[in-house]
């Protein structure tokens, strides 16, 4: 891995961009990646990682085991996603404080990132308990019968959109 103190840079894959353009952040669902992009996203996400432990000092809150964890990873991904949206995209007029709304973020995570069952070394988190032999039936019946999935359609501030709408759309 490169020393990314010296050189941070290399926290991010070389591609070729158009002069002038920065790099677009997308958005990563790890399930609808082919294993190849899988992957070396996950080799990217670990750079960061690795690079946030360190600056942050959060070594002792993210286990060295995080990418076993699916839950972690997805925070994690959400978190180096937004890092990079808001130190490497574009300046946002009304976010003057997107760094330290980033912070505020990252420290509200930090409690869920730490995962005391790893503390000494990795364990597997426990399987999921199988679903109860009539929980298929009662779902398809919840959705056949329950309010919430057979009641009209009705908005909650009706004539406050209808108004809206007008003052959009005036007659001619």
């Amino acid at each position: 891995m490169a020393d990314f103190l010296d050189d941070p840079a290399a926290l991010w894959p070389a591609t070729p961009l158009a002069p002038g353009t920065a790099p677009q952040p997308r958005r990563w669902v790890w399930a609808a990646m082919e294993p190849p992009e899988r992957r070396a996203r996950l080799r990217e996400l670990r750079t960061w990682v690795e690079w946030l432990r360190h600056t942050a000092e959060l070594h002792n809150e993210i286990p060295p085991c995080w990418y076993r964890h699916r839950w972690v990873r997805e925070m994690l991904t959400a978190l180096y996603l937004g890092w990079l949206r808001t130190y490497e995209g574009d300046r946002t007029p009304g976010r003057e404080l997107a760094e330290a709304e980033w912070i505020n973020t990252l420290l509200a995570f930090k409690p869920h990132l730490k995962l005391p069952a790893c503390a000494g070394g990795h364990q597997e988190p426990p399987p999921p308990p199988p679903p109860p032999p009539q929980a298929e039936q009662e779902w398809e019946l919840y959705l056949a019968t329950s309010a919430d999935t057979t009641d009209p359609a009705r908005h909650p501030a009706e004539a406050e959109a209808q108004r809206m709408a007008a003052e959009l759309d005036p007659p001619l």
